[in-house]
């Protein structure tokens, strides 16, 4: 026996998500079953005005309401220096520091050769004409340390090393981190870019 079409469409939807597998989405779906009337069609006109209600920003790639963004339109922001994250999350989480006044690029992911995601499918080209048509003078690379962060940072840094600088997050352990739980990779970073005390 099969739920109704209706909750089994939705079970599918849900499936469609990262990190959502079947489990997860029928109890998504009977979750919004108990939800009164007047929930759903709020929950459902909030996804319908989605793509009706956001815009990606023409200067950096964010998913905002208007382009160009509130961030490039900002006259304050430092010019010469451009910060390079993936995607709109990791531009929001920078952000959120207060600890950076330059512009950003989102590159729209990172190469992958599992998946088949190459530098021609990211933003590569509009980056290189960004660089060149403001005159950058450092180029940020906030990339996950990740393999496929690493691998696009390697190529990024191969392509434009001789145009301009280029820096890198530091890596280590995060704060309130206990070393037993640590990776290798984390620990083998914390202890490359260890600091001295004063």
């Amino acid at each position: 026996m099969r739920y109704p079409a209706a909750i089994q469409k939705l079970i599918e939807k849900f499936t469609g998500l990262p990190g959502v597998g079947p489990k997860t989405a029928e109890r998504y779906v009977f979750h919004l079953l108990r939800q009164p009337a007047g929930n759903l069609r709020d929950f459902g006109a909030a996804l319908a005005e989605l793509p009706a209600k956001t815009t990606s920003c023409e200067q950096c790639g964010l998913i905002t309401e208007t382009s160009p963004c509130s961030v490039c339109q900002d006259q304050n922001r430092k010019i010469g220096v451009l910060c390079l994250v993936e995607n709109s999350q990791d531009l929001l989480a920078i952000e959120a520091t207060k600890q950076y006044n330059g512009r950003y690029f989102i590159l729209g992911g990172l190469i992958n050769t599992i998946e088949d995601v190459k530098p021609s499918d990211l933003n590569v080209d509009k980056l290189l004409k960004k660089i060149k048509e403001e005159n950058i003078k450092e180029l940020i690379l906030a990339l996950n340390f990740t393999l496929e962060g690493e691998t696009t940072a390697l190529y990024l840094n191969k392509l434009l090393k001789n145009s301009l600088k280029i820096t890198r997050l530091a890596r280590g352990l995060p704060a309130g981190s206990d070393l037993e739980y640590a990776d290798e990779t984390t620990l083998a970073s914390a202890l490359k870019y260890r600091s001295e005390l004063r």
